[in-house]
């Protein structure tokens, strides 16, 4: 059976846009079955999507999504290279409808556009069955919506029943890959190890650049050629699951080995039992060979049976989030910035808690309870440091709170200490998350087609 091929468009929300045109000319180039995944959503954005469309209910989709598809559409839909993408987020139909918008201004004929629905839990029926695993918890907070990670079959399906594109919201993001990899082998939903491999193959995708060579880049140490035209990976899947990582022809970047291990090994809790909707993956007897430049295969990984239940996250009022910086430059920076954090700990810290990071000597290595700059405010000294930029936060459930932190930053222009500048603030709404496990047989998921205008 010939190979199957799915190359990634995009790793993340508000990924470069013109990442995914050499992918797509490479897989027409190639000429075999294919699909292209974008891989818009995480924890953060679906909860930042889903405020946007407490707003206004049309939104709520990948603010990208024109920019990501419009150079690509005509190609995919002329070659048959199936588009699978959760970029719907907390407005999976709002996205279809974008799309066969977007088809429709480029004289293309309207697409098949499949929507996967079941991943958001909403309305009374929710309520209970959230509160029947969060209880009292569930009662001392304000909900605004739920979301659970569903998986590949509902993606498969749809690509069988003739879609050309389908928006997904939250499923997991190898199940973007291995769901048109279904459809094509036609796997069934036990045939776990191949299930793993391909699995593992949309692992190695799902975060874009990283695996050839864009997170893996360490001038010096580690280089990789061309990084500023960098290529997004290809995985062409074999019918056991094993996969070759390759990436857009005619790019820069860099797979090899290294980088593919890097990436196969991220956000991987147990190596033993990489637990997704699909199946619970274990590449502890996998390998990686590099068998010619910029192709890497993939195999050995080894399928269990899924598990009863699926992750979900829900998601509550989280309150308001502030934050300011201003920069200090020049002789004693260091310690006119420390002097600034004192200032505001000393007229704020009675009402709110606040983060404090003094960036260039302090932020990355700091943590919430300012542990490592507590000795700095107590003995501040003198530093070789000529520029440090103070960066202030906080939360509050007070939006009054959050205004008055903003001013005190503002007011430090000349309240002192002396010289600063730079000044900048910005507050948001925020969204708090709480996870838990819930039967997958009370989460059912589905598809429906778009109706063609």
């Amino acid at each position: 059976m010939p190979i199957f091929a799915v190359g990634c468009g995009a790793g993340f929300s508000g990924d470069r846009t013109d990442a995914a045109a050499p992918v797509v000319q490479t897989l027409i180039e190639w000429g075999g079955p294919a699909a292209i995944i974008f891989e818009n959503l995480a924890e953060r954005t679906l909860a930042s999507h889903q405020l946007t469309k407490r707003i206004n209910s049309q939104l709520g989709y990948e603010p990208l999504l024109e920019l990501e598809l419009e150079p690509i559409l005509a190609d995919c839909l002329l070659n048959q290279i199936t588009i699978v993408g959760n970029f719907g987020a907390a407005n999976p139909e709002g996205a279809a409808k974008v799309i066969q918008a977007l088809a429709k201004r480029l004289g293309l004929p309207s697409p098949r556009i499949a929507i996967v629905v079941g991943d958001s839990l909403a309305g009374e029926a929710a309520n209970v069955l959230l509160h029947q695993h969060l209880g009292e918890q569930f009662d001392q907070v304000n909900f605004v919506c739920a979301n659970a990670y569903q998986g590949a079959r509902e993606i498969a399906d749809a690509i069988l029943a003739g879609a050309q594109i389908v928006v997904t919201g939250r499923v997991a993001d190898p199940s973007l890959t291995l769901g048109p990899a279904m459809a094509y082998f036609c796997w069934s939903n036990d045939n776990w190890n191949a299930l793993a491999g391909a699995t593992m193959a949309g692992h190695l995708l799902e975060c874009g650049a990283q695996v050839t060579g864009g997170y893996f880049a360490d001038p010096g140490l580690k280089d990789v050629p061309e990084i500023h035209n960098i290529g997004f990976p290809i995985a062409e899947i074999e019918f056991d699951g094993s996969c070759i990582i390759t990436k857009a022809n005619n790019t820069g970047g860099l797979v090899n080995a290294r980088t593919v291990k890097e990436q196969l090994l991220y956000e991987l809790h147990d190596p033993a039992a990489y637990i997704t909707p699909d199946v619970v993956a274990d590449i502890t007897s996998a390998t990686v060979t590099e068998i010619a430049p910029n192709r890497v295969r993939l195999s050995g990984v080894i399928g269990h049976p899924r598990t009863n239940t699926l992750k979900t996250n829900i998601f509550f009022d989280g309150g308001w989030f502030g934050e300011g910086e201003i920069s200090y430059a020049g002789p004693n920076a260091a310690g006119r910035a420390r002097l600034a954090m004192e200032i505001l700990q000393k007229r704020l810290g009675p009402i709110m808690k606040l983060r404090f990071d003094l960036i260039g000597l302090s932020s990355i290595f700091g943590d919430d309870d300012n542990a490592l700059l507590s000795s700095a405010i107590k003995n501040p000294v003198r530093s070789e440091a000529h520029d440090v930029r103070l960066r202030v936060a906080g939360q509050h459930q007070d939006l009054k709170i959050i205004d008055l932190l903003l001013r005190e930053v503002t007011a430090l222009w000349t309240g002192g200490p002396a010289g600063g500048g730079g000044v900048r603030i910005a507050k948001r709404q925020r969204l708090s998350t709480q996870s838990c496990l819930i039967e997958r047989k009370q989460l059912p998921a589905a598809f429906y087609f778009l109706p063609n205008e």
